[in-house]
């Protein structure tokens, strides 16, 4: 891989750290940027009281001098203003205090039972806390940085809400970037905010019922050249690594690329993009089914990717578990949560594509500074162009 991250931290914890590898140097960046898509994470209606506590900022740590990188890895923190009130009961040293009571009543759909059993942890607190989505504040402030990358090479991403729950009207725009445009002002993130308050029907409806709810969002990337990723090896296929970055993304179970599915009950006819050629454009597609990929490698159309999200696990109407100590029959234990967190998994899911993206360009063109990066760019979709 051309780019590596990781992140650390926990919900409760002091910060949130990453670490971004492999980015050239002589990128423009900054934390304004980067704040505006950690500010986009925490928006949407049916989140819980942890958004009106945070405020999320990101802290260059390493890897940039004067606003631009040095080709150096990247180091963030996001600092939780939560920790004031958790750092007798998260606290990284000494003996647990008194009061501190483990979390031992596993939530049905949550990593809590399987992360307990799997690292022998009895008090569950030591796995919820770092399976929480917290966690993805800090990819999507790795997120940021690829997005910034790419948009040097004219490569834009964005999402939108298609459903949440059963609720599921229509989209008339057409246009990929206008539905984004859209969706933002809305506050359920769908790309028609005059059905916001069919939106805001339901979700209150789950929320006096003690429930929570999923729904579907698409992703897309727009401008992204034909050649990135490979059919040589599994591995190498661009769906492939869009697929699995999406599925890493908490409570998602279900990633479709194109017509997805819905391609398995059509004639071949009806799913395989027709090419055509002019002067103009060169290679074009006369319709995009597969979602801008064939076989394990970008085609030049967008990238549209659509992701299922279950219900978020915790209930104020908890379901049926089994205390890990006495092992009776309990209520599961309860935690501070959303009632939907769609709107906010969509932007986790733009951060996701932008570093499956910036690191399939990355792998293609090689360099280590933005100058060399772009004029290698520039040569070759001079070549797509005279193919």
């Amino acid at each position: 891989m051309s780019i590596r991250f990781l992140t650390a931290g926990e919900s409760h914890g002091k910060a949130l750290v990453c670490i971004l590898e492999g980015l050239p140097a002589n990128l423009e960046l900054s934390s304004e940027y980067i704040n505006g898509e950690l500010e986009r994470r925490q928006r949407g209606y049916g989140r819980g009281g942890r958004m009106k506590i945070e405020k999320d900022r990101v802290e260059f740590l390493a890897g940039l001098r004067f606003g631009k990188t040095i080709g150096s890895p990247i180091a963030m923190a996001i600092y939780n203003r939560d920790w004031e009130n958790w750092q007798e009961k998260m606290a990284y040293e000494g003996e647990a205090p008194p009061g501190v009571v483990p979390f031992t009543r596993p939530r049905p759909g949550h990593a809590d039972l399987s992360g307990g059993i799997k690292y022998n942890q009895r008090d569950l607190r030591n796995i919820l806390e770092r399976a929480s989505a917290r966690e993805t504040a800090a990819r999507v402030a790795v997120g940021a940085v690829c997005k910034r990358f790419l948009e040097e090479f004219g490569i834009k991403i964005g999402s939108y809400v298609v459903s949440i729950g059963r609720l599921s009207p229509p989209i008339e725009e057409k246009d990929l970037l206008k539905r984004h445009q859209l969706a933002e002002s809305s506050i359920v993130r769908f790309p028609d905010p005059s059905k916001d308050e069919e939106f805001i029907k339901l979700i209150d409806e789950a929320k006096e019922r003690g429930e929570s709810l999923g729904g579907i969002f698409e992703v897309f990337a727009v401008g992204v050249p034909p050649g990135l990723g490979s059919h040589i090896q599994w591995d190498k296929r661009i769906d492939g690594r869009i697929g699995q970055a999406m599925l890493s993304i908490q409570a998602i179970k279900g990633v479709e690329i194109g017509l997805g599915f819905e391609s398995a009950r059509r004639f071949g006819s009806e799913v395989h993009d027709e090419i055509g050629w002019s002067e103009e454009e060169g290679y074009f597609r006369y319709s995009n089914n597969l979602g801008g990929t064939e076989g394990g490698i970008t085609n030049g159309m967008p990238i549209l990717v659509r992701c299922a999200m279950k219900p978020i696990p915790t209930l104020t109407k908890p379901l049926r578990s089994v205390d890990i100590q006495t092992k009776e029959e309990v209520k599961a234990g309860k935690e501070r949560s959303d009632v939907v967190a769609v709107p906010a998994a969509s932007v986790v899911a733009e951060a996701m594509l932008a570093i499956v993206l910036a690191d399939a360009l990355l792998e293609k063109l090689g360099g280590d500074f933005m100058e060399e990066l772009k004029e290698r760019f520039r040569l070759y979709m001079e070549y797509v162009r005279g193919f």
